[in-house]
């Protein structure tokens, strides 16, 4: 194979199957043919892109970030063709998604179908976790993040704000009785998660000024659903972002408590994607179908001047 792209299908097949003879039988090739290929490439480049030994074949990091590269321009580049095939840039294809595992559930599956139907061409790989993820190398195209982002390399959209609360549910209230004052959490179980990055502190607003309250008491959780029903279950108080708990606040499931002391801050929502000079068309109307709904979408923002 003498072209890039051909050289860079050889590659992405010897990471994929983990070994030069894998990739040579996908391929109709030789292993040594296929070897000669991978050297050439690093020739080419000045850098060695896999670690050879007797037994296995380890992806340098260099090795890594070429290999998500060379998938990205084989996408666009299978896009491009199908695109013109059928007569018309279609928006098709294969769209990894990643978002957090309460979001997903409460405000982005609820709208999949509907874009089913608009583009009944992209298959969607919807990845559902409150896990930090690498994006690059887990290849994912969007990525729906709450809070500060932290990644300058990847391009961002916002999708709106919430704020978030104090709740519990009205069974542990009657049990355990509502606390008046943020002092008075010490006496309470309050959930937190377990994340290296989570602080067991607690913001609130008291004589004009943010202060923070230790919690503790109540279970650690990995991520918000899980806390959110350990709330609605009336084991704890939780602090809980409104786009997740709104519903069970307006019927009733969930009670807001101390909401004079609610320091009236928000979490930022962001669709991010990769910083790439031309975006493949299902990731651009995938993005623009997010701004879509999630502009009518209540997620219980701050009330003008509270930030």
């Amino acid at each position: 194979m003498d072209s890039r792209s051909g050289e860079m299908v050889v590659f992405a097949k010897v990471v994929e199957t983990g070994s030069f003879s894998g990739a040579g039988k996908l391929l109709n090739l030789t292993p040594s043919a296929v070897s000669k290929l991978v050297t050439r490439i690093e020739e080419r480049l000045g850098v060695l892109l896999l670690q050879r030994s007797t037994r296995q074949l380890a992806v340098t990091t260099e090795g890594r970030h070429f290999y998500d590269s060379c998938v990205r321009i084989l996408d666009d580049i299978e896009e491009a063709e199908q695109g013109i095939a059928q007569g018309k840039a279609a928006a098709h294809g294969l769209l990894r998604v990643n978002v957090s595992l309460p979001f997903g559930t409460h405000q982005l599956l609820p709208v999949i179908p509907e874009f089913n139907r608009r583009y009944p061409d992209i298959t969607l790989d919807l990845s559902l976790t409150d896990a930090l993820v690498d994006l690059q190398r887990e290849r994912v195209d969007v990525a729906i993040r709450m809070g500060p982002l932290a990644d300058a390399s990847f391009r961002a959209r916002p999708l709106g704000q919430s704020r978030l609360a104090v709740v519990a549910s009205p069974a542990y209230l009657a049990a355990r009785g509502a606390p008046a004052h943020p002092d008075d959490l010490a006496a309470h179980r309050c959930f937190n998660f377990n994340f290296r990055r989570s602080l067991d502190e607690w913001p609130f607003r008291i004589d004009g000024h943010t202060a923070y309250r230790q919690v503790g008491g109540g279970m650690l959780t990995n991520n918000g659903e899980t806390m959110r029903q350990l709330t609605l279950d009336g084991l704890g108080i939780g602090r809980l972002a409104l786009f997740h708990v709104g519903r069970d606040l307006g019927a009733g499931r969930l009670v807001e408590l101390l909401p004079g002391f609610n320091p009236g801050d928000v979490e930022e929502i962001h669709a991010i994607f990769r910083n790439q000079r031309h975006m493949p068309q299902r990731v651009r109307v995938f993005i623009d179908f997010l701004v879509e709904k999630m502009a009518v979408a209540d997620f219980g923002a701050a009330p003008h001047g509270s930030r």
